[in-house]
């Protein structure tokens, strides 16, 4: 079975045989015609018909040949490149690509393909560092609960509350990376099960304030809301919802300095010919550097990439980027290092 390298060479050598066959047989036709034209030819009127009759073939055989060289260049190079590239992507290699600048026919045709082999690419090198993240995000606490066991039972470390309470906080740790991973490959897959009810936005924004008024005041950062109608109602899964805005503002807090302010305002939008509700979470922290904000909602994406927190899974916005999709809605986020970070998000109203 020829390999990919080989298909261009055959293609190439099969062209130049083609070539080749047009150019004896333009030699051959020429030949001929000059042939008859002496041997027919007497007065100066017979030389002018002989020349057209016997030029004619010349001139189809030139034609024949401009027109497939072109017809080559057309269809039958970008075509020979894309089934290439095809065959290379089948056999593994996602970084082949189609150059774009040799035909018009099919530019539109050759972009959509490198922009599919370019999302596979990237696809494949995020599961490659999901795999590489994971292993690094277990292996610590891992390490940590069978250092403490072994020394227990060596007796390096006595069995003392401190000791089992450690090793208890690191299979937390483990217990929450795992739901939080399953959480995500659910949302992702869409089989994460919903249970929408109808409530008023007031009381999730009263539950909100309840869980992180002490820590903020703690802190020394003031947390504001914003609510325009405190008769609004949303058709949503009330838990899952509260999830969401409690990691974007607990992440808000975590960096967000002393003295700073951490604001939740929400409002609805006419946006014909739905309405939306409009919730923003705006911090004045350190903000994101913009070489980071694409990457935000990556899984294990972190702002401190020593991975010295181990409070935190790393996974937490890009669950709440599922869990708003989940909802039908959309999040998108703003930042500017040392001025802070805002977060918007839209749902249905229904």
């Amino acid at each position: 079975m020829p390999t990919t390298s080989t298909r261009p060479r055959r293609a190439i050598r099969f062209f130049a045989y083609l070539l080749i066959f047009f150019l004896i047989l333009l030699c051959f036709v020429g030949g001929v015609s000059a042939l008859l034209f002496e041997i027919f030819t007497t007065s100066s009127t017979a030389k002018s018909s002989w020349l057209l009759l016997c030029g004619g073939p010349v001139l189809f055989v030139t034609l024949v040949v401009f027109v497939l060289f072109n017809l080559y260049m057309r269809f039958g190079r970008p075509l020979e490149q894309l089934f290439n590239a095809i065959n290379a992507v089948g056999a593994g290699d996602l970084s082949a690509r189609v150059p774009e600048n040799n035909s018009d026919m099919f530019s539109d045709l050759i972009k959509r393909f490198n922009k599919m082999v370019g999302e596979l690419e990237r696809a494949d090198q995020q599961r490659r560092n999901l795999t590489a993240d994971i292993a690094h995000e277990l292996r610590t606490p891992l390490h940590i609960i069978q250092g403490n066991l072994e020394g227990v039972i060596d007796g390096v470390y006595q069995p003392t509350l401190d000791h089992i309470n450690a090793t208890l906080d690191e299979t937390r740790l483990l217990t929450r990376l795992v739901n939080d991973l399953q959480t995500l490959s659910l949302a992702e897959t869409g089989q994460l099960p919903l249970h929408p009810t109808r409530f008023l936005l007031a009381d999730l924004i009263a539950d909100l304030t309840s869980s992180f008024s002490s820590q903020s005041a703690a802190l020394g950062i003031d947390l504001e809301t914003n609510l325009a109608d405190p008769t609004q109602e949303l058709t949503a899964d009330y838990d899952r919802l509260n999830q969401v805005l409690s990691n974007l503002i607990s992440n808000a807090l975590r960096h967000t300095p002393k003295g700073g302010r951490v604001s939740i305002q929400i409002e609805s939008l006419q946006d014909d010919p739905s309405y939306h509700l409009q919730i923003t979470i705006k911090d004045t922290g350190s903000g994101i550097p913009p070489e980071d904000l694409p990457f935000v909602f990556d899984r294990f994406w972190r702002g401190d990439k020593s991975r010295t927190g181990r409070t935190h899974s790393g996974l937490g916005l890009a669950i709440t980027k599922q869990l708003v999709h989940a909802h039908g809605g959309k999040i998108e986020v703003e930042s500017e290092v040392g001025k802070g970070t805002i977060f918007t998000l839209e749902l249905p109203l229904t």
